[in-house]
């Protein structure tokens, strides 16, 4: 009897995803047991003429990290998409746009300007850019279009289920291949990670207050974080109480605030301004100057509460005067 195949593909993203699934350890040797891997071009001798042709729905599953910049990440999403039974937003990239989809605070112009420009490592006195397309000795070259915006991957394509993280935590990649593999999957469009907030499993949640209150706002590298005691009460800017838990509370068992990575819980519109909104609570002050004076201790905004998720808040975008920001296309 064939194994169920699966596909794993990389779009706009670090890499840490594909790193994820090596942090099975041994335990990916189970999963290749279970699986027939028929696409990871990042790991494997892998092409696209791999995936066409492949008959509709032969995949079992495909796994998608990355957010969707250049048209030819879309068209790979489309073609996973016609091939694959379920398909998976592969964190938090895919599932909100993630660091990448920071780029939104500027438009495509912007964008090369400075990176074929101006940059200080660049020397292009010409202001030559890439062409899409230009007709060479060889023929006709051809390179992806750049799109004028960052998407989510569910902006481009339906998606089945979302594991989020920034990767991943290898125990919720474990649960949901486990999922998949029992066919014991949670209705289409959930989230594979728990339905309450980080600061419910936090180990430190004993020493949190009932009510906290804020006269200023720290970094971490600015104090000596005890190893014990919450982390908001100590000052530092954790968004433990407006991020999903699953991760095991890692990042504050290395006395690292939560940034925020695995998203909000599903009864959340908007991920940044639910955090923002739990933090401002915090403040004890009630005078404009005194309020601007701890604002003052958070010099990035957008990148601490939209780190991860500009892309798929009501935000999406910056918009510049006379313009509109819709999301989907390029």
């Amino acid at each position: 009897m064939s194994k169920p195949k699966v596909a794993f593909y990389w779009c706009a993203s670090c890499g840490g995803c594909e790193e994820a699934v090596v942090d099975l350890a041994e335990e990916i040797l189970a999963v290749v047991e279970a699986v027939e891997i028929a696409f990871w071009p990042v790991a494997l001798d892998f092409k696209r003429e791999d995936v066409e042709r492949l008959a509709d729905g032969e995949l079992a599953a495909a796994f998608i990290n990355g957010a969707i910049r250049t048209s030819e990440q879309a068209e790979m999403a489309h073609l996973l998409r016609s091939k694959a039974q379920v398909l998976i937003a592969f964190g938090s990239c895919s599932h909100m746009g993630g660091v990448p989809g920071l780029a939104n605070l500027f438009d495509r112009e912007e964008i090369l300007r400075y990176v074929y420009e101006e940059a200080p490592s660049v020397v292009n006195p010409q202001r030559i850019r890439p062409a899409e397309r230009i007709e060479a000795d060889e023929g006709l070259l051809t390179l992806p279009a750049f799109w004028e915006a960052v998407q989510t991957l569910d902006q481009t394509v339906e998606v089945d289920y979302y594991l989020p993280g920034c990767p991943p935590p290898v125990g919720l990649i474990r649960a949901a291949l486990q999922a998949l593999l029992t066919g014991n999957l949670p209705p289409k469009g959930s989230v594979l990670a728990p339905e309450v907030a980080l600061c419910a499993e936090c180990p430190r949640k004993p020493t949190k207050p009932e009510r906290l209150a804020l006269k200023d706002l720290k970094r971490p590298h600015q104090v000596l974080i005890d190893p014990g005691t919450c982390l908001l009460a100590q000052g530092l800017l954790c968004l433990g109480p407006a991020t999903r838990s699953g991760c095991g509370a890692a990042c504050i068992a290395g006395s690292m605030p939560c940034t925020g990575c695995l998203g909000p819980t599903s009864r959340v519109l908007d991920g940044g301004a639910k955090a923002l909104s739990a933090i401002a609570s915090l403040f004890d002050a009630t005078e404009e100057a005194e309020i601007e004076r701890i604002l003052e201790g958070i010099p990035d905004p957008v990148g601490l509460f939209y780190r991860y998720s500009l892309p798929a808040s009501l935000l999406y975008r910056r918009i510049r005067d006379g313009e509109r920001a819709e999301k989907g296309g390029s």
